[in-house]
C-alpha cells in the first residue's frame, strides 16, 4: 500500500506524489542542458528538489545521449573550513555513486591521486576534467546541499567548477546544476583563508539561470489526495481538502504530513469506510505541532538569526509597511519558505500557528496558571477572567518578562499569547492572524464544551492593539475590527486589548476595563 510520504526522496513504489518532473518547467531545463548552461535550482526544504533531481537523471541516463549523476555534497559540511577533509569526502562520494549509478569506477581509480597531486583547491576540477574526457557522452552533475557547505570549502568547489567551465563538453561537464535551499547569487561567503566576505555570484559568475520550485498548486492538491481515494475507497470530504489547502497553502511537506496524520496515524482514520473531516484535518495539525516535528523545529531554529528576525518581527507586530526591512533580507526569508511576498506575509496558517508558539514556548512553561481557575463547573472557558488575570501579571511583570524575548518590537502580544496558549493547551486551541499593515494581532479562541452542552464550541475573539495616536481613535478603529472579526468567525465573545507602550506614562493612567456596545454585540476593552 502505498502512503503520503514525509521522509526523504519520493519512491514512486511506496508514495503517492505528483510527478518531479511535472513540478518544474520540463522544457526549459532540457533546454538548458542541450545549450550546456550551468544554472541552479533552489527551493525551500522539503519540498521535493532531491526527488527532482533523482528523476532528471533517471530520464538523462535513459536517453542514452548523457551521462548524469547526482551527488549530495552535504556530507562535506561536518568538516567546516577545513577544504582537504571536505574534498576527500566529496570526491569520495561521487566516486562511490558513479560506480553505483554509471557502473563507472573512472572517478574511483584517479581521485585519491589527484587528490594528493592537485590539492583540495584543484582536485574537483582535475577528477571531473579526465572523467568528462572519458566517455564521449557529454556528462551532466547534479549537486545537491550545495549551500550545506560554508566558508573556504564552499568557496573551493564553487570556484573549481566555474575554473573548469571553459572546457566543457569534452573536458569538463556539459551541465552543472547547483541545487539547495538559496539561489548561488545571494551567499555571503566568510573566506576565512581571504578574511573577506565574498559573494556567491562573483564565485559562481556562470550562472546562466536560477529556477526555483514552488509549492503544490490547488489541483496537485487534490490529485494527490486522489490518489489514496483510488487507492483505499477512503474519500476526503470537500471541507477536508479545503481546510488542508487553507492550512498548508500547497507546502509539499505539509500536506503529506496533515493527510498521513489523518489517514494513518490516527487510528479512526484508519477505518476507510468513513470519510476524512476537515475536523480530522484540524486535530492532525495540532498534532505536528505539539511534535514538534523536525521540518517545523529545523523552520522555527532560523527564528533566531537575526536576517529572519528583521523580516518576521514587524509581521509578528503589525507594522505600518516592510519599508525599513532590507531586500536582500526579504528575499533570504523567502528562500528559506518562511514568507510568501504576495500578499508580504508568513507563508501559511500554520507557519503562522508554529512561529508565536515556539518564540514563547520556554516563556509558556514557566508561567504557573492552571487551567482549572479559569473554567466554570459547565465546562465553559472563562476567558474575562483569564484576561483579567493576565492584565494583572502584565502591570506586574511585563517589563521583565518582554526584556526576555528576542522579538521585544512584539513583545506584549507574544506574552499574551503565551499566556493564553499555557491556558488552552488543556482542551482548546488559538487561531491567530497578523501580518504587515494590519496595526493589529487577531486572536480566536475556540474552546470545547462538554458533550451534552447546547453549543458544543465556545468561540471568542481577543484583538490586539498597539496604542497610536490617542486613545480615542484607537478605541474607534480597534472596536469597528474587533466587530468585524467577531462576525467573520461567528464568536459569541469579543475583547479588545490595547497596549499603551508610551514612555514613562503611569500604570495607572494604562490600566483600564469597561464595557462597549457596537451594534448589537458588547465588547470588552482592557488597557494595559
Amino acid at each position: 500500500m502505498r502512503f503520503f510520504n514525509t521522509a526523504g526522496p519520493i519512491i514512486a513504489a511506496d508514495h503517492y506524489h505528483i510527478p518531479p518532473l511535472e513540478r518544474i518547467n520540463r522544457d526549459e531545463v532540457l533546454l538548458l542542458i542541450e545549450q550546456k548552461r550551468y544554472f541552479v535550482l533552489h527551493a525551500p526544504r522539503q519540498t521535493g528538489k532531491t526527488s527532482t533531481l533523482l528523476t532528471l537523471m533517471d530520464e538523462l541516463n535513459s536517453s542514452g545521449q548523457y551521462r548524469c549523476l547526482y551527488v549530495n555534497v552535504e556530507i562535506g559540511q561536518s568538516a567546516r573550513e577545513d577544504v582537504g577533509a571536505a574534498m576527500q569526502a566529496i570526491l569520495g562520494q561521487l566516486a562511490s555513486r558513479a560506480e553505483r549509478f554509471l557502473e563507472d569506477r573512472s572517478v574511483q581509480n584517479i581521485w585519491r591521486t589527484a587528490l594528493n597531486d592537485f590539492g583540495p583547491h584543484n582536485a574537483l576540477q582535475e577528477v571531473l576534467s579526465r572523467w568528462a574526457a572519458a566517455d564521449a557522452r557529454p556528462l551532466v552533475l547534479l549537486i545537491d546541499e550545495i549551500d550545506a557547505l560554508i566558508g573556504d570549502t564552499l568557496l573551493a568547489v564553487l570556484r573549481q567548477l566555474r575554473a573548469g567551465y571553459p572546457d566543457r563538453p569534452q573536458h569538463f561537464p556539459q551541465t552543472v546544476i547547483l541545487c539547495g535551499v538559496r539561489d548561488v547569487r545571494d551567499y555571503r561567503i566568510q573566506s576565512t583563508a581571504e578574511n573577506a566576505l565574498v559573494t556567491g555570484g562573483s564565485a559562481f559568475n556562470i550562472r546562466a539561470k536560477s529556477l526555483r520550485l514552488g509549492d503544490f498548486t490547488a489541483a496537485e492538491v487534490q490529485v494527490l489526495l486522489a490518489q489514496h481515494t483510488q487507492a483505499t475507497g477512503q474519500v476526503f470530504a470537500q471541507n477536508a481538502q479545503d481546510k488542508i489547502w487553507d492550512l498548508t497553502q500547497g507546502q509539499p511537506w505539509l500536506v503529506n504530513a496533515l493527510a498521513y496524520e489523518a489517514c494513518f496515524d490516527n487510528k479512526a482514520g484508519r477505518d476507510r469506510s468513513q470519510a476524512v473531516s476537515a475536523d480530522a484535518i484540524c486535530a492532525a495539525r495540532e498534532q505536528l505541532i505539539l511534535r514538534r516535528e523536525t521540518h517545523l523545529d529545523q523552520l522555527t531554529d532560523k527564528l533566531q538569526e537575526k536576517r529572519v528576525q528583521r523580516v518576521v518581527e514587524p509581521l509578528l507586530s503589525g507594522a505600518e509597511s516592510a519599508e525599513a526591512i532590507p531586500q536582500d533580507d526579504i528575499e533570504y526569508v523567502h528562500d528559506l519558505g518562511l514568507v510568501r511576498l504576495v500578499p508580504f506575509a508568513i507563508a501559511n496558517p500554520i507557519y503562522q500557528e508554529v512561529i508565536p508558539r515556539d518564540l514563547t514556548y520556554t516563556t509558556q512553561i514557566r508561567l504557573q496558571h492552571d487551567p482549572a481557575w479559569y473554567i466554570d463547573a459547565d465546562g465553559s472557558l472563562r476567558l474575562g477572567a483569564l484576561l483579567a488575570a493576565f492584565q494583572a501579571f502584565f502591570r506586574e511583570h511585563s517589563e521583565h518578562w518582554v526584556e526576555r524575548f528576542q522579538y521585544k518590537e512584539a513583545g506584549p502580544q507574544l506574552l499574551l499569547q503565551a499566556f493564553l496558549q499555557r491556558i488552552v493547551n488543556s482542551g482548546g486551541r488559538i487561531e491567530r492572524e497578523y501580518g504587515l499593515g494590519r496595526m493589529r494581532t487577531d486572536l480566536l479562541v475556540v474552546w470545547p464544551r462538554p458533550s451534552d452542552a447546547p453549543v458544543q464550541l465556545q468561540r471568542m475573539v481577543v484583538e490586539c492593539k498597539l496604542l497610536y495616536q490617542s486613545l480615542q481613535q484607537t478605541l474607534l478603529t480597534g472596536l469597528a475590527q474587533t466587530r468585524a472579526y467577531m462576525d467573520r468567525c461567528a464568536a459569541s465573545e469579543g475583547h479588545l486589548v490595547i497596549f499603551d507602550r508610551t514612555p514613562d506614562k503611569a500604570w495607572d493612567d494604562k490600566i483600564f476595563c469597561r464595557e462597549e456596545g457596537v451594534g448589537d454585540a458588547k465588547i470588552i476593552v482592557w488597557g494595559m
